[in-house]
């Protein structure tokens, strides 16, 4: 369901919002955020299970796969994004013209995702609250399946291969954005054991006033 404009009004009342701007390739897109992750950390919710709400950035790895995904032929194709955040890789798909489910952990999350496909003047993309503990069984058959820095910490490799393994579809594109982080190493190793092969890797640099850093873009298919 679409957030009606009160629900929207008093989403951004509760948190003090920025816009981030990110240039695709011939459009621009505006996305509303909080405008610091760290401001949200619970301190409860990060000693039962080391939550913390990298959700409310726009970070490089997820502009970089914004770009990719904008490139690509949606023409009414599904697209699951794993660990969605403020909306950004599901906004790019949706211009691209993917059907759009994005997932995340957060429920403030998905609201954004929500909020910043209408403020963009996109079609409504499909959210769901996904721990990839307790992965859903009926998320399957998604002809792209993408995540954009998700590997930072040592479970989310098993993890997150696995929620590839079970959404993708026969004959589908995976792709997976990450900027280097330690964790990723073991990730390629995951996609191996459950018959998912990295196709190629693109080393992508990227610069912005806050950032200098080579991403690395994964294609994954099956084998």
């Amino acid at each position: 369901m679409p957030l009606a404009e009160q629900e929207a009004a008093a989403l951004l009342a509760r948190f003090d919002i920025i816009e981030t701007r990110v240039e695709l390739a011939d459009r621009t897109l505006s996305l509303l955020r909080p405008r610091s992750a760290d401001d949200l950390l619970d301190e409860e919710e990060f000693e039962r299970d080391e939550r913390i709400p990298y959700w409310a950035e726009i970070w490089p790895s997820s502009q970089v796969l914004a770009r990719r995904l904008a490139k690509e032929a949606g023409c009414g194709r599904r697209l699951l994004e794993l660990g969605c955040g403020a909306g950004l890789c599901c906004a790019a798909a949706l211009v691209a013209g993917f059907d759009v489910v994005g997932t995340d952990y957060y429920t403030d999350a998905l609201s954004f995702v929500q909020l910043n496909a209408a403020r963009n003047g996109l079609p409504e993309p499909q959210t769901r609250l996904v721990d990839w503990r307790a992965y859903p069984d009926d998320l399957t058959g998604f002809e792209v399946v993408a995540a954009a820095d998700v590997l930072y910490e040592k479970p989310y490799a098993a993890m997150v291969a696995a929620a590839f393994a079970r959404s993708l579809a026969p004959g589908g594109l995976g792709l997976m954005a990450d900027p280097g982080r330690q964790r990723a190493i073991d990730f390629p190793e995951e996609c191996d054991k459950l018959g998912l092969d990295i196709r190629s890797t693109d080393h992508i640099p990227f610069k912005s006033p806050e950032h200098s850093v080579t991403i690395d873009l994964y294609e994954i298919r099956w084998r």
